[in-house]
């Protein structure tokens, strides 16, 4: 093995066999010679489904103790990009390089997951809300459950702010779509030490991770690329 051990981190409603393997980030990876650490989140893909929202409270704790003694580079998309940044926050130490996508200004705002959770319950008035639509059919396929879902976005999460943020000294590239609803990405970009932004064009939300510039400037940035 030559370089870091890798940390995925997938979003709210997907895995990480649709996140990582099927763009090609895990076979790439490996064939970089870098051993993977591509976990399933707490509620999503083969990971245990509790519907109890206290039940996901420790995601965090749950990813941190599958961290390897020795330091690892971490990519992480959405939701998985604010885990790597909160363990990122709380040990800098434990992290080489660091890739983050599909996050940016809205990490900084009041968290609004109610509209998402309407949309996931059918609640009435959510119709025209485009992105709570499309985590709802994401929830409701690949045999995602629908209910350990709603707990999931219910947990009580950790606080992320801009000092927070100004912990984390590890070279980070933030990747996002400049169609993105999770951005701008320059007040993350700027909130890191050694921050970078990589702004894609025509880019949303939901296509970031299979799009090819993610897969390869991230791979270029944790020097494992291939291309």
């Amino acid at each position: 093995m030559s370089g870091n051990p890798v940390l995925l981190l997938h979003g709210f409603t997907t895995s990480a066999e649709r996140t990582w393997r099927e763009p090609g980030w895990i076979d790439l990876l490996k064939d970089a010679g870098r051993e993977v650490i591509a976990p399933d989140l707490l509620g999503h893909g083969n990971a245990p489904k509790p519907h109890d929202p206290a039940a996901y409270d420790e995601v965090e704790k749950l990813i941190e103790d599958l961290l390897p003694d020795g330091p690892v580079d971490a990519v992480g998309y959405s939701a998985g990009a604010r885990i790597t940044l909160v363990l990122a926050s709380r040990a800098p130490e434990r992290f080489g390089k660091l890739v983050v996508g599909g996050v940016g200004k809205t990490l900084f705002e009041p968290r609004d997951g109610n509209k998402i959770l309407d949309a996931l319950q059918g609640k009435d008035g959510t119709e025209d809300d485009m992105v709570g639509q499309h985590f709802k059919q994401m929830a409701n396929e690949n045999g995602n459950d629908p209910e350990a879902l709603a707990a999931f976005i219910q947990r009580r999460h950790p606080a992320l702010t801009k000092d927070d943020v100004a912990r984390i000294t590890n070279p980070t590239l933030v990747v996002i779509g400049d169609k993105d609803f999770a951005g701008p990405g320059e007040p993350l970009a700027e909130a890191l030490p050694n921050g970078k932004l990589l702004t894609l064009p025509g880019v949303d939300h939901f296509g970031l991770p299979k799009a090819f510039a993610f897969v390869e400037k991230g791979l270029d940035f944790l020097g494992a690329a291939p291309f």
